[in-house]
């Protein structure tokens, strides 16, 4: 006679090996490798593009692993292969610097001045800016895009606002306000980074806080009413669309690159941390801005490296390794999106 309890035992066990045979399928993970690391003394990249030039343009946060560091803000570029090619010092700029873009338009090349509260116009050779863009209330600029007409877009993290000023700068106006861009989350960063669809008719904007991609409707230049598009990205900061409307969205306390097709549906996640080796990042660590090589066959990512508890968060699970960190770093990853492996069939 089995008893109920051998019973049991042996069903557990069926059921296991059940799902250890069940197919499954796993991601194939595109390594993410240095593709630059900036200078001795810098602190950690937040803003990244890549110029039309090709060139790798990056911008500083101003804080190191041993907290924040004033003075006045910092810009880098390189060049594809990782060469330092020019380090500016931003006239009267506060050390908190985050988005950095050219304005396809205008081709101005313009920073972000989170500190100030204003976005900057930037002499690529001097370093030398001007007031591009005021707005008003508390603001924590952080992300920036632009339209077919050369209008400037830029995200509030903290009034849950996307500001709007012409190609030529100016007062902003409230674009968006709704409070899907706010949130009670960790990181504390609501709306954080946007882009537009390749017809304008739709307008994407991450919230860090509450780990969500929100989709906007735009009819005319006008934004509709915003959506939850697709959630649970651990994380998400700064965003790009490929040639096939995906988005690739940074997941800055995942280490990851999450690439999420026109569904919602992640089709594929990509890099990841591979530790500190004598103070420098290895893969991703707090990656914050993605850009696209010239050629596309590259993704460049900002590895902002930033120990939460330095601007007054909880530990996060990466916190210890963030403090650890000498030499900040842009990493680099393939663009081929590989196939979701079948563990089933690889096993045959």
């Amino acid at each position: 006679m089995v008893s109920r309890g051998h019973l049991r035992s042996c069903c557990g066990a069926a059921l296991l090996l059940l799902a250890a045979s069940a197919p499954a399928a796993a991601w194939v993970r595109n390594p993410a490798s240095i593709a630059a690391v900036l200078p001795a003394g810098a602190t950690g990249p937040e803003g990244m593009t890549v110029g039309p030039d090709g060139n790798i343009y990056t911008t500083t946060l101003g804080f190191s692993a041993k907290g924040p560091v004033g003075g006045p803000g910092h810009l880098y570029e390189f060049s594809p292969d990782g060469t330092l090619i020019r380090h500016l010092t931003i006239g009267a700029a506060t050390s908190q610097l985050l988005g950095v873009a050219f304005n396809p338009v205008t081709h101005d090349l313009l920073v972000i001045d989170s500190g100030a509260g204003v976005v900057r116009q930037v002499g690529r050779e001097d370093g030398v800016s001007k007031v591009f863009m005021t707005v008003t209330g508390q603001s924590l600029l952080n992300g920036m895009t632009f339209d077919a007409a050369g209008n400037v877009y830029v995200t509030d993290s903290a009034q849950g606002i996307i500001w709007k000023v012409g190609p030529t700068g100016g007062a902003a106006s409230v674009w968006l306000s709704d409070p899907l861009l706010t949130t009670t989350g960790t990181p504390s960063f609501g709306a954080n980074g946007i882009v537009f669809n390749h017809d304008y008719s739709v307008a994407y904007i991450t919230n860090t806080g509450n780990r969500t991609i929100l989709s906007v409707p735009v009819s005319g230049g006008v934004a509709g009413k915003p959506s939850v598009f697709t959630n649970s990205v651990n994380g998400p900061d700064g965003l790009v669309m490929d040639g096939a409307g995906n988005l690739w969205v940074c997941a800055n306390q995942q280490e990851e690159i999450v690439v999420v097709d026109p569904t919602g549906k992640a089709i594929a996640r990509l890099g990841d941390f591979n530790g500190v080796v004598k103070g420098v990042p290895q893969g991703l660590l707090y990656p914050t801005s993605p850009a696209f090589s010239k050629d596309g066959k590259t993704l460049y990512v900002s590895n902002l490296s930033l120990d939460l508890r330095l601007v007054g968060a909880a530990q996060s699970v990466t916190s210890d390794y963030d403090a650890q960190v000498r030499r900040y770093t842009i990493a680099k990853i393939s663009t081929k999106i590989p196939p979701i492996k079948d563990n089933a069939s690889a096993a045959k």
